[in-house]
């Protein structure tokens, strides 16, 4: 997948989200802390400037951290602020450079609209993860809602799909949609 931000639209990403989207980082940073056991290995696919991976670093160091985005300069500001607290891989969702069974946790947020094949990210994300790991997804609530569900369903256990709104502290509303899965067997 062909990334659409550019060096200078990258930074100018990394400026606006840091203060913008720090809600729905602490938001998430919270999930992945309750959801992660000691060691866990986590991946955020679309980490962009790794902000959402530097909460983490800062609130669980012993986790064991991976970063991908399609973009090379999304990974240069992501290796500037976290340093050696996380491996990061420029690579396309779709087609994740990892073994199967890699990691306890993966998330995603605000990159599943830029997604060529939302089915196929889906299904990659599913492979990485070992058995009965958890997949929570983020984005934009206007998302449709019934393709992303039914890839879900596809990958992981049917039973633990969700779709819940999504509405950081001090949002006056729910802008994003949170999905859940977990893999099954």
């Amino acid at each position: 997948m062909a990334s659409t931000f550019t060096a200078a639209r990258s930074r100018g990403y990394d400026r606006r989200a840091t203060r913008l989207l720090a809600g729905l980082h602490r938001t998430l940073a919270a999930v992945a802390d309750a959801a992660a056991a000691p060691d866990a290995a986590v991946l955020d696919a679309g980490t962009g400037p790794g902000a959402l991976l530097t909460r983490l670093a800062d609130r669980r160091p012993d986790l064991r951290l991976h970063g991908l985005d399609s973009s090379p300069h999304m990974i240069d500001l992501a290796r500037g602020h976290l340093g050696a607290r996380a491996e990061l891989t420029v690579g396309d969702v779709a087609a994740l450079p990892y073994p199967d069974r890699s990691f306890d946790l993966a998330l995603s947020s605000l990159s599943l609209h830029e997604w060529p094949d939302p089915a196929a990210g889906l299904a990659e994300l599913a492979r990485v993860l070992r058995p009965g790991g958890r997949l929570t997804i983020v984005d934009f609530r206007w998302l449709p809602a019934a393709p992303v569900l039914a890839a879900l369903r596809a990958v992981g256990d049917p039973a633990t799909v969700r779709r819940t709104p999504l509405r950081p502290p001090r949002y006056p509303v729910a802008p994003y949609a949170r999905f859940d899965a977990r893999r099954s067997g």
